[in-house]
């Protein structure tokens, strides 16, 4: 069986433009312009819901019930129409007793969850972790989600999301986990941008095959809108900046932006052809950090067929002069 996420992951995800507004229409739309605007072509392959799919309460067997007003059709319809084009499902759930808006979660609702979800046909698991029990165990809550989506039949893809919590770098390849959140919500703006990419540089070396670092979805081409959206959003120079990390950090790449309404310079950016083959290199080896100095950091990172990259990152917001010797690199200089 071929291994899943043997690159980073790329798709959309909901959260971070529509929030609570999601429906069947807009995600159907949204899957379209996946494959209209090139993005499928690209590599990005999973169309993901995120958090307020269901009714507020369970069923008379205790199975989730999609809000029939949000989606008529059900969920295996949606999981059929973006299957049609090509691409894969996804949905969202959460480790404690009720998801971070308020729904049903799924602790101790575990196979039963990833059966029903099999059965949907979805491909992907974004898994919270709102309203834990204060005396439950989290590690092992993960692990047993873990074994309900290899048990359910079907290859779904496990995107463990505890922020960070209990240092997830050193134990969620082991429990399974395909690729889990390292950091609190990103919202659209440089600070928090430049905030979660200074904290994740001592665990860039828990990336590999098969499990990767997190670093939240996506803002580029937000534009202050949306429902992590600022007024003091990103510049495009910032997306860029955003966008360029994750792909040198071989992070999963996960769209937030309305891809309906995004601008042909940020279609553009997320389509680099350069920096996506940074991010899917083969070889899944992190960046290694060989110069920090005057708010920037130097890294260079191995890639498949003997070559590597070199990345230079200004944290700050004003221009900065940025040096580095071959030596530094480890390449001899004559």
């Amino acid at each position: 069986m071929a291994i899943l996420a043997q690159t980073p992951p790329m798709g959309f995800n909901t959260w971070n433009t529509f929030g609570p507004n999601i429906n069947e229409q807009m995600l159907l739309e949204i899957t379209d312009m996946i494959v209209e605007q090139g993005y499928r072509d690209a590599g990005y392959e999973y169309v993901v819901i995120d958090d307020c799919w269901s009714l507020r309460e369970r069923d008379e067997d205790g199975n989730l019930v999609p809000d029939p007003e949000k989606f008529p059709h059900g969920m295996k319809y949606v999981a059929d129409y973006v299957h049609s084009k090509g691409l894969k499902f996804g949905m969202y759930s959460c480790a404690g007793t009720r998801t971070c808006a308020g729904y049903p979660g799924s602790f101790d609702h575990e196979f039963q969850d990833a059966r029903l979800f099999a059965s949907w046909g979805v491909d992907f698991l974004k898994y919270d972790y709102c309203y834990f029990p204060s005396n439950g165990d989290g590690k092992q809550r993960y692990l047993v989600m873990a074994q309900a989506l290899r048990a359910s039949g079907r290859d779904i893809l496990f995107s463990a999301c505890n922020w960070g919590s209990h240092e997830p770098w050193n134990w969620m390849r082991s429990i399974g986990a395909h690729m889990y959140r390292s950091t609190g919500d990103i919202w659209d703006n440089f600070p928090s941008t430049a905030a979660i990419m200074t904290s994740q540089m001592g665990n860039f070396n828990a990336n590999a095959a098969g499990c990767f670092n997190d670093m939240d979805m996506l803002t580029v081409g937000m534009g202050g809108q949306g429902n992590v959206g600022d007024s003091n959003c990103n510049t495009y120079g910032e997306y860029e900046m955003q966008f360029a990390y994750w792909c040198f950090c071989a992070a999963p790449l996960m769209m937030g932006a309305d891809l309906r309404k995004v601008g042909e310079e940020y279609r553009t950016l997320l389509q680099h052809k350069d920096l996506i083959r940074l991010n899917q290199d083969p070889e899944c080896r992190p960046p290694y950090k060989v110069r920090k100095d005057a708010g920037y950091h130097v890294f260079v990172r191995h890639l498949a067929d003997g070559e590597f990259a070199i990345g230079v990152f200004n944290f700050h917001q004003d221009p900065r002069t940025a040096e580095i010797t071959f030596a530094e690199l480890g390449v001899p200089a004559d």
